[in-house]
């Protein structure tokens, strides 16, 4: 089994990869795979270009409940698009903040914003373990599909409670399983990438929200099973919490 670090540089490359091979025409409407699109409303990736690419499982800016004004922070921020949509929210008294831990995603991100004319939006290279900001400067934390590939997310909660400010709140659309992962899974790097065998089963999830000190913790989506199941193991869902 590689070690945390290795497993994040793996994940980095393969995010970097996915990137350069989605990004054919940005003159395009937003890019990736129709699964992640389908979280948006069209007149919203309308308005973007294609090298705004997408590989998450939800929209958490639709269910943040942004207001003007608010500072908001996306762990793995990937090309942008959570961040561009949220400081449409906040507007220009907002601000957006991205980290993501590949750097070209970083670079696609910051020339995205560029071409937008967005300056309420910054992009830092940084790892969602250890939160390159300050402590309480931040009132929402969001991500999308992007927490299951951290090796240590008891960190990545933790550092998601430790920026936001009193009464803050967190967002995250991300894959959960049904059952814990077997070893072989684990080493299934199509897995792990896919954003699957990376990730915990729903109940620890939750649990490990809690454990960094969130209250009001909530876990929304719907297993799978019913007619037509094929065995899959994991579903996205919603998990929310807030900072008392």
């Amino acid at each position: 089994m590689k070690s945390p670090i290795e497993l994040k540089v793996v994940v980095s490359q393969s995010y970097a990869d996915r990137l350069r091979e989605a990004v054919e025409d940005d003159a395009a409407c937003c890019a990736g795979d129709a699964e992640s699109l389908a979280a948006y409303p069209t007149e919203a990736l309308e308005k973007l270009p294609g090298s705004v690419v997408t590989f998450g499982c939800g929209n958490p800016v639709a269910l943040a409940g942004m207001r003007p004004g608010e500072t908001v922070l996306d762990l793995g921020s990937g090309a942008g698009l959570d961040c561009f949509l949220a400081a449409e929210q906040v507007g220009e008294t907002g601000a957006v903040i991205g980290v993501d831990f590949t750097q070209d995603m970083i670079e696609k991100a910051t020339e995205n914003a560029a071409k937008l004319g967005l300056g309420n939006v910054t992009f830092k290279h940084g790892d969602i373990e250890a939160l390159p900001l300050e402590d309480a400067i931040v009132d929402v934390v969001m991500s999308n599909c992007v927490i299951n590939l951290a090796p240590d997310k008891d960190a990545v909660f933790r550092e998601a409670f430790r920026v936001l400010r009193p009464g803050g709140r967190l967002v995250v659309s991300d894959m959960v399983l049904t059952r814990p992962v077997t070893e072989a899974e684990m080493d299934d790097m199509a897995l792990l990438s896919g954003c699957i065998s990376g990730s915990l089963p729903d109940t620890e999830y939750a649990d490990t929200v809690r454990r960094a000190g969130f209250a009001e913790v909530a876990l929304e989506g719907s297993p799978p099973g019913g007619e037509g199941w094929d065995g899959q193991f994991w579903y996205s869902a919603t998990i929310s919490g807030v900072k008392r």
